[in-house]
């Protein structure tokens, strides 16, 4: 994951831990070995961290959440090459990293002091189990419960959070996508008692094996959404054309304001 091991020039580069404003999102400028070990010990005090990976197609689709995302117990990172170009843009600099769940989440398996307790929520009927199965084996984690995003959610009603805390799950990813992950993380926080929440995407996909990443040197230069397009091009043109148009139009608004 890029941003691991490479140091912060305060030239071109936002430092660790600063907050950078794009189109009203507030985002941070971390590396994914600090921010994790924020996350840990966090998780050993006890306190809440709800986490927001903030791609174009993030600041899109929740400029309606706006009002609700400076929350102190939020960490919203930046995940793309768009991210960067919008931060040159409007500020002048790069983001210190790159975080994007689908790496974030097994660092953080592969470094945390003892094994998680995970609570998978999301996906199509059988994805989460199957997730959960690459959780335990080849991460080495607990999965302590799971349901998908349709039929199980629709039954589990006001009453999924209550299961979820029933599970003694002490991470709980949710996997609706762009904002409806985002809206419900918002709307039960306050139901919760899982320490950290994540708003993940399409990683019980990958996880799964569902769908499939991008080579790795793609992902080193960066053009894994040029990947995802090539293989899901009904899906995801409007994402990567008329949204990206939108995007960078909202950034450009903030600069000349």
């Amino acid at each position: 994951m890029e941003g691991i091991s490479e140091s912060v020039d305060p030239q071109t580069r936002f430092a660790q831990g600063e907050r950078v404003r794009l189109a009203g999102i507030p985002v941070l400028s971390t590396q994914a070995a600090p921010f994790a070990q924020d996350l840990f010990d966090a998780l050993a005090a006890g306190q809440r961290r709800c986490v927001l990976f903030a791609n174009t197609n993030f600041i899109v689709q929740c400029q309606g959440l706006r009002d609700h995302l400076d929350d102190p117990s939020l960490r919203i990172v930046n995940d793309g090459i768009g991210m960067d170009l919008a931060a040159m843009l409007v500020h002048g600099k790069r983001f210190a990293g790159n975080l994007n769940g689908t790496d974030l989440i097994p660092y953080l398996c592969a470094h945390s002091p003892q094994p998680l307790r995970f609570f998978l929520l999301g996906g199509q009927p059988g994805v989460a189990e199957a997730a959960a199965t690459t959780l335990r084996e080849r991460h080495g984690q607990a999965v302590v419960g799971t349901c998908d995003g349709y039929g199980e959610r629709a039954q589990a009603g006001d009453a999924l959070a209550a299961r979820i805390d029933a599970s003694g799950a002490n991470v709980l990813l949710v996997a609706f996508g762009n904002p409806l992950q985002e809206q419900w993380i918002l709307d039960n926080a306050g139901k919760l008692k899982t320490p950290l929440v994540f708003g993940v995407g399409a990683l019980l996909d990958f996880l799964s094996g569902n769908a499939r990443r991008a080579p790795e040197w793609v992902r080193r230069v960066r053009l894994e959404w040029l990947y995802r397009l090539s293989r899901e091009p009904r899906r995801l043109l409007k994402r990567y054309s008329w949204d990206l148009l939108v995007f960078f139009s909202l950034c450009w608004r903030q600069r000349r304001a």
